[in-house]
């Protein structure tokens, strides 16, 4: 199983580049990349062009090019949190798998790799839809689409459909709170859970080869992750 072709946003108000400065040109995707950094960073309620413009020390003119308005950049910005979390957590689910161990430590990879699935972006949405009803239908119906794909993971390896909407259920909500309450617990240690975590939300044990992969993927990230911090 390959790893999702996704392509990163570029954050042009990364603190670790220079400013922008002088007549730059900036693009649709440096509008959305900011914004998405004061989405999650500060809340909708700072979602303004102003704001926005300000951190890229551009003129406010631009966004015209690219956005008709304020509600405009919102839309975009919900329609690019479903186009990766979403579309990313569903794509694991459709992963050819030969037994439900294998399919839920390949689920696991969207929850510990922050290059699949933006966790910080998903609680501000989340946030959000506390203050507005319609992004409060559209998550509705993003949880509905999200629960019903794992639903069909664990009947397309055997389980009956109550069985599978429930064990979906418990194995989505369980994932997202457990991101919320944000653990003082390595990466490292989240791994070594991974076969009792098995266990509890398939009832089956995982091989030792799954096991194995699972924690070579992980060994990987922390790779990635303490080489990236030297750079």
């Amino acid at each position: 199983m390959t790893k999702p072709n996704v392509t990163p946003l570029l954050h042009r108000n990364d603190p670790q580049r220079a400013p922008l400065a002088g007549n730059v040109k900036v693009t649709r995707e440096d509008w959305l990349n900011v914004a998405l950094d004061v989405l999650i960073s500060d809340g909708v309620d700072q979602v303004k062009v102003l704001n926005i413009a300000e951190r890229m020390s551009v003129s406010r003119s631009s966004f015209y090019w690219y956005f008709k308005s304020r509600q405009d950049l919102l839309d975009a910005l919900l329609a690019h949190w479903e186009e990766t979390n979403t579309a990313i957590l569903i794509r694991h689910t459709e992963a050819p798998t030969k037994t439900i161990s294998e399919a839920v430590l390949y689920f696991f990879r969207c929850f510990i790799d922050p290059g699949l699935f933006n966790t910080r972006l998903d609680f501000a949405v989340r946030d959000w839809a506390r203050r507005s009803g319609k992004v409060r239908r559209i998550l509705d119906r993003s949880d509905a689409a999200r629960t019903a794909a794992i639903e069909e993971m664990f009947a397309r390896h055997g389980y009956d459909r109550e069985e599978a909407h429930i064990r979906a259920r418990i194995l989505y909500y369980m994932q997202i709170g457990y991101n919320i309450a944000d653990l003082n617990e390595t990466l490292e240690e989240r791994t070594a859970l991974a076969a009792p975590y098995v266990i509890g939300f398939t009832g089956q044990r995982a091989t030792e080869e799954e096991i194995r992969e699972h924690t070579e993927y992980s060994r990987q990230l922390r790779s990635k992750t303490h080489t990236g911090s030297k750079t």
